[in-house]
């Protein structure tokens, strides 16, 4: 698998997981009956960690800045 996150996306991924972790855990919006929904979190972590994005290869996305050529 090829890099195809970015520096700037992984924040993003990690900040975005974080808070869905924290609503799952009833940090955020205590009391929710969706909180099994923050589960989802995880995903983003996972992606921002690996530094690859399964959906990004399917359709050809990449966050990576381009290597120049010397």
């Amino acid at each position: 698998m090829q890099n195809n996150v970015g520096a700037l996306d992984r924040i993003v991924r990690v900040v975005i997981g974080l808070g869905l972790i924290g609503f799952a855990l009833g940090y955020l919006a205590p009391g929710s009956s969706y909180h099994w929904l923050g589960w989802v979190g995880v995903i983003p972590l996972v992606t921002a960690a690996a530094g690859s994005c399964p959906l990004y290869s399917l359709i050809g996305l990449s966050t990576c800045q381009a290597k120049r050529a010397m």
